[in-house]
C-alpha cells in the first residue's frame, strides 16, 4: 500500500481514517483528506503501538493497522490465555472466537498456536469509496471470521489484481452473482459484499435474513459472488490509480473520446474495453451498434474489443460460470432501478415469473433490454448458452458513479432479490 502523509487524498486515506476510528484513535470524518486531524490521530496510533510517531503511514504503520482493515487479530496463545480473557482483551465475544476457530478446545488452548479473534465491528464498510485493495481486505476478513465460507481468485485483471470470489452453502441450487463489470458502477461491490457478510453472520449465529432461515438457505443453496469484476477500472474511477503507465494510457484513451468525463465516466477496463460487451452472444451485432456510435477503438465506455473474451476479466468470469453451471445469475450494474430479464426471443422457464417477483420485492421495473445495448452482455450469453434465468439489475437512480450515500437504499431495495434468487429452483 502506498505511503500516506499530510496532504494525501483519495480512497486509501478514507480507509486509513476508517481504520483509525475502528481502533479508537479518533472520530474522523472519512473524507479522504489527510489533514491535521488525521495526522494527529496517526501519531497517537503510532505512539500507542510502539512506532515512531512521525505521522507518515508507511509499511510498518499499515501493518499495525491491518487488524482494523480486515477486522480480526491473529493471536498467538500464551500461557494463561483463556477465551474469556481474549474476548475481554479485544472487545469481542467468546462465541465470535469459537465461530472463527471451529474445533477449538477452550479447555486446552495449546501454547504457540494462533487463534483468529474477530473484532467488534462488521468487516464491510458501506460509507467509503471502494478499491481493489479494500476488497482484498474484506474478503480476507470475512473468510477469517466465517471459515465455513469459501474464497479464492477466479482470475487476474489486466494489471494483475485478483478477481475475488466468495462462496457459501452446500446445496444443489447453485447461483452466481457478480458486480462492477463497469468501473463507475462500483457501488454494487459493497452491495454484494454486505449481503454475503450478513448472510454468513446470520447463519453462524442462528437467525433469519429477509424472512428466511439463513442456515437452512445455505443447506439448500450454494451462493457464489464475484464482487469486483473490474478492479483496475474501479481504482481509476475512485482515485486509487492516479499515476503510472496504465493511468497515462487511460488518459490518452479518454482524450480521444471527450464525450466521456474522466475518470468519472470510465466504464471500461484499464485498457479501454467494455467488459460487459465481451461475451459471445451477438458480439458482432454489438460491434455494429457501437461502431455506428463512433466507438471504434479503446474508449472509456462501449468499445467491444477486437473479439469476444479478449479481456482477461470477462474471460475469467466466463470460465468461472462454465465451471459452476449455475441455475441463475445476477449481474449488478447501475443505474435506473430496472431489471432486464430477457435476451432476444429466449425465455427460460420461469424467468418472467422470477422477474415479476424481483420487481415486487425491489420496487424496480422489469423490462426487455433495449436493442442498442442488448448484445454481448454477460446475462445475454448466459441465457443464450444455458437457457436458464439470468438478470441484469440496474440498481439505484442518478448519474454514475452513484454516491456512496445511496448505498443504504440500494441495499434495502435489493436484499429481497439476493435472497429470493437463491431460493429459485
Amino acid at each position: 500500500m502506498k505511503i500516506l502523509k499530510y496532504g494525501s487524498r483519495g480512497p486509501d486515506v478514507q480507509l486509513l481514517q476508517l481504520a483509525l476510528n475502528r481502533a479508537g484513535f479518533g472520530d474522523l470524518e472519512t473524507d479522504g483528506i489527510f489533514g491535521n486531524v488525521t495526522r494527529n490521530a496517526v501519531k497517537q496510533f503510532q505512539s500507542g503501538n510502539g512506532l515512531s510517531a512521525d505521522g507518515l503511514v508507511g509499511p510498518l504503520t499499515h501493518r499495525a493497522l491491518m487488524p482494523w482493515y480486515t477486522g480480526f487479530f491473529a493471536h498467538r496463545i500464551h500461557r494463561g490465555d483463556t477465551l474469556f480473557g481474549l474476548a475481554r482483551m479485544y472487545g469481542t465475544t467468546v462465541e465470535a472466537i469459537n465461530i472463527a476457530n471451529p474445533g477449538l478446545n477452550a479447555l486446552n488452548l495449546e501454547i504457540g498456536t494462533t487463534v483468529t479473534v474477530p473484532l467488534p465491528f462488521d468487516v464491510v464498510p458501506t460509507a467509503i469509496d471502494y478499491t481493489a485493495r479494500l476488497v482484498s481486505y474484506v474478503v480476507r476478513g470475512i473468510a477469517a471470521r466465517y471459515p465455513f465460507t469459501g474464497s479464492g481468485e477466479l482470475g487476474k485483471s489486466v494489471m494483475g489484481k485478483p478477481l475475488w470470489y466468495m462462496s457459501a452453502g452446500s446445496g444443489d441450487n447453485i447461483v452466481f452473482y457478480n458486480a462492477a463489470h463497469h468501473a463507475n458502477e462500483w457501488i454494487t461491490t459493497p452491495v454484494l459484499l454486505k449481503f454475503f457478510e450478513t448472510l454468513a453472520k446470520t447463519a453462524a449465529y442462528g437467525g433469519s435474513i429477509y424472512g428466511q432461515n439463513a442456515a437452512e438457505l445455505l443447506r439448500r443453496s450454494s451462493i457464489y459472488i464475484a464482487p469486483l469484476v473490474n478492479p483496475d477500472g474501479v481504482d481509476l474511477v475512485t482515485g486509487a490509480l492516479t499515476e503510472g503507465e496504465y493511468y497515462e494510457n487511460a488518459q490518452r484513451i479518454a482524450a480521444g473520446y471527450p464525450q466521456f468525463s474522466f475518470p468519472a465516466g470510465w466504464k471500461a477496463n484499464v485498457r479501454g474495453v467494455d467488459l460487459n460487451l465481451q461475451y459471445p452472444a451477438g458480439w458482432e451485432q454489438a460491434r455494429q451498434n457501437k461502431f455506428a456510435l463512433g466507438i471504434v477503438s479503446p474508449a472509456p465506455a462501449d468499445f467491444v474489443g477486437t473479439a469476444p473474451l479478449t479481456a482477461p476479466e470477462s474471460r475469467a468470469v466466463y470460465d468461472f460460470t462454465q465451471a459452476l453451471s449455475p441455475r441463475l445469475v445476477l449481474a449488478y450494474h447501475t443505474q435506473g432501478e430496472v431489471i432486464y430479464w430477457k435476451y432476444l426471443d429466449y425465455e427460460p422457464r420461469n424467468s418472467r415469473e422470477i422477474a415479476e417477483t424481483f420487481s415486487a420485492l425491489s420496487g424496480y421495473a422489469y423490462e426487455d433490454t433495449p436493442y442498442s445495448s442488448g448484445f454481448a452482455g454477460y446475462k445475454d450469453w448466459f441465457i443464450q448458452d444455458y437457457n436458464r434465468p439470468g438478470y441484469t439489475i440496474e440498481a439505484g437512480l442518478g448519474v454514475n458513479p452513484l454516491p456512496v450515500s445511496d448505498f443504504d437504499k440500494i441495499y434495502a431495495d435489493n436484499l429481497g432479490i439476493l435472497i429470493y434468487g437463491a431460493l429459485v429452483t
